[in-house]
């Protein structure tokens, strides 16, 4: 079996351990397009694009599934690329807000992901459907990715905006960009017991385990 995982950049390797721990006999193709970060500034058009592009080497690889391991790019350009290639199994990422509706006792959940993932209609539809009767914080995180990316995170900053979350009630923390995935340790850490931190990388195994 043979998986290709895109990302914009350093976010799709945390992703593509998850997955070669649970497949360990498949063939993994990372790709990542750190050229073009960030991807959560840009306009629709210029994700759809540079996604399409950036993908290439896998499609030309033949690669069972692809897993776009970027919300950004799953949120604004996945229908696009499903359209593209309708014979290529493509699998996104989206902030779980079905599973933090399920989790929260507080009915007050915390969605940190990028500017252009908030802004999606893929994110607003699920905001509409599973968002019902929750209060949903989505605070200021477009500078994370970047400061991840080249290792230079604030953690002063980075644990500011989740005791701020955490004081105003949030018990369920959802991780909406992989980047983040490298500092969910610190994310925890300074939520200090108030809130779960979730994050996909199971559940794409899981949907893996199904279309395959």
């Amino acid at each position: 079996m043979k998986l290709g995982v895109f990302d914009s950049g350093v976010g799709g390797e945390a992703i593509a351990a998850t997955i070669n721990h649970n497949f360990p006999h498949a063939q993994i193709i990372v790709i990542n397009d750190r050229k073009n970060l960030p991807y959560g500034d840009k306009t629709a058009s210029e994700i759809i694009s540079l996604t399409d592009e950036a993908i290439q080497p896998l499609l030309n690889a033949k690669c069972n599934a692809i897993v776009i391991a970027c919300n950004t790019a799953t949120s604004v350009a996945i229908d696009s690329l499903r359209a593209k290639y309708p014979s290529q199994i493509i699998i996104g990422i989206e902030p779980m807000v079905k599973t933090a509706a399920n989790l929260t006792k507080n009915r007050i959940i915390a969605v940190c992901a990028t500017t252009a993932t908030l802004n999606s209609q893929r994110y607003n539809n699920l905001v509409k459907e599973f968002g019902a009767g929750l209060t949903i914080l989505e605070p200021d995180c477009s500078d994370w990715a970047r400061m991840i990316e080249h290792n230079e995170i604030d953690s002063v900053f980075v644990s500011k905006v989740i005791n701020d979350v955490c004081t105003r009630g949030a018990d369920v923390i959802v991780l909406g960009c992989t980047h983040y995935n490298w500092i969910k340790d610190q994310i925890a850490l300074a939520a200090n017991g108030r809130a779960e931190v979730i994050e996909p990388s199971g559940a794409i195994c899981e949907r893996i385990k199904t279309l395959l």
